[in-house]
């Protein structure tokens, strides 16, 4: 791995490439990130990059920035979240100053309308391949236990519509119930 400078430009480079052509929201480029970080340039492990997501997703806020940042802060430290975060957040704000600017000219353009159209499938996609392959990982390396919560909570939430929030709380309770009641102490 790069020390220095040399990683901060590479941290920068990175996800300020990510966020640029990334289109489809954060779990796009949270998945773009897990290809570059952990598949490319090796830096992380796979299951390492799964708990990043899990923290960023527990935050609020975009989920593209959280992920800068638990990457930033991962790789770098503070220094790395400003570089991290930077890198996130210049291409988006740039991108929708320029269509602000021309909104009108965008919004009625048959050729746009078809472009965005177009994106919206590949990155359902890009999404889909995503899923399968972090899922994948998770199947292999988790207790039964943790896969029946997944699966209960995909069903709460998707079949009986229960709030995510309530969801979020349900499983916060069972890791504290498993951590502090349920798990037997070691004599040290």
């Amino acid at each position: 791995m790069k020390k220095g400078k040399a990683l901060y430009w590479e941290l920068f480079l990175s996800t300020f490439y990510l966020s640029a052509f990334t289109f489809g929201g954060g779990y796009v480029i949270v998945s773009m990130m897990k290809e570059k970080f952990c598949d490319q340039l090796h830096y992380i492990e796979e299951k390492e990059m799964l708990d990043l997501v899990a923290i960023a997703q527990s935050a609020p806020g975009a989920i593209a920035v959280n992920g800068a940042i638990v990457l930033g802060y991962k790789m770098a430290g503070i220094p790395g979240i400003l570089v991290c975060v930077l890198g996130t957040v210049i291409p988006p704000f740039a991108i929708i100053y320029v269509i602000s600017m021309f909104y009108h000219a965008f919004i009625t353009n048959k050729i746009i309308a078809a472009l965005l159209l177009g994106m919206r499938a590949g990155v359902g996609a890009l999404i889909a391949s995503v899923v399968y392959d972090m899922g994948k990982g998770v199947i292999q390396d988790t207790p039964i236990k943790s896969i029946m919560i997944m699966a209960a909570t995909f069903i709460l939430n998707e079949f009986l519509k229960v709030n995510i929030a309530w969801i979020v709380l349900g499983c916060m309770i069972i890791a504290l119930l498993e951590t502090f009641v349920f798990t037997k102490k070691v004599p040290s």
